[in-house]
């Protein structure tokens, strides 16, 4: 009985899936049949308009920019954390500190936009202006509107980093804990200090866990709406310069103009949320195939 339910919810999860797959598929056929302009490459975002004209190519940019951010700044802070969680801190000062870091994972995203349109975007004027100063000849970094307030992606991306770093430090503090005593203490028996035993022994066991964290951390920047919408300052522009205002993300377009879309724009927004979907599994796939490749690390023991 136990094998047939496992069995069942594992086929439940493929139907499931394959029916969001296809819903989403069919809304997006009609929405792209009446489209004046390229889905993947067009700017423009007006699927109510006369002629109706819609494309992706701001949303796409804007999703894998802010997370991408995000990710670069949470990985190593995170995967810090969780070291002197399991390896560093004092039993006395690790598990209240552990508490914390579980207790930030269920912040409601709304609290994590207040703060960021109340305290984070009016505090990230230095910032940005000493990026501009130091680092504006990457062109990347060049802000070109000043005076205005930097509700960019860049702040968005730190933003993001803030909420999924919870996440990924509970996940990847659990995988550090499984690491076999045995091993730990033969490479301090080597001769080995700290430091070297977390790198020989702790990291090469717990980098899939890393990975599988990281993942389940890049899904949540991919799919934040809230706080994105607060924070971020839209528009149709895709420019290359993170500290000036405009951009967006395909969950923050969605939740902005869902309600106020007429039927043509609520399909144009489903092919939006297709792309983001077929995004999301190609990531997770790619995660896959990298904890698939390290599998001498899932035993550790061999």
């Amino acid at each position: 009985m136990f094998f047939n339910l496992s069995r069942g919810s594992g086929v439940l999860l493929l139907v499931i899936m394959a029916a969001i797959a296809g819903f989403l598929a069919y809304r997006s056929a009609l929405a792209l049949g009446k489209n004046e302009g390229n889905f993947l490459t067009t700017f423009e975002w007006t699927p109510d308009a006369a002629k109706p004209v819609f494309g992706v190519a701001v949303l796409t940019f804007g999703t894998l920019v802010s997370a991408l951010i995000a990710m670069l700044i949470a990985v190593p802070v995170a995967v810090g954390i969780a070291l002197f969680i399991s390896h560093y801190a004092p039993r006395r000062i690790a598990q209240p500190f552990a508490y914390l870091v579980d207790l930030l994972a269920a912040v409601p995203s709304i609290v994590y936009g207040l703060w960021g349109v109340l305290f984070l975007v009016p505090h990230m004027d230095g910032l940005t202006s000493w990026m501009d100063q130091y680092l504006g000849w990457t062109y990347v970094f060049d802000q070109s509107s000043t005076g205005v307030a930097p509700r960019n992606l860049f702040t968005v991306g730190i933003l993001l980093a803030i909420m999924v770093l919870p996440i990924i430090t509970a996940v990847t503090r659990e995988v550090f804990r499984q690491v076999p005593r045995m091993h730990e203490e033969a490479a301090l028996a080597l001769g080995a200090t700290r430091w070297e035993m977390i790198r020989t022994a702790v990291l090469p066991f717990g980098r899939p866990g890393i990975i599988s964290a990281s993942m389940l951390g890049l899904g949540r920047a991919l799919g934040e709406t809230i706080a994105v919408a607060t924070v971020l300052s839209t528009n149709s522009e895709l420019t290359l310069h993170l500290l000036d205002p405009g951009g967006g993300t395909f969950a923050e377009n969605i939740a902005l103009k869902f309600n106020e879309a007429q039927p043509l724009g609520r399909d144009a927004l489903m092919a939006s949320g297709l792309v983001l979907f077929v995004i999301t599994l190609l990531v997770n796939g790619a995660a896959r195939m990298i904890i698939a490749r390290r599998k001498e690390y899932s035993g550790a023991a061999a």
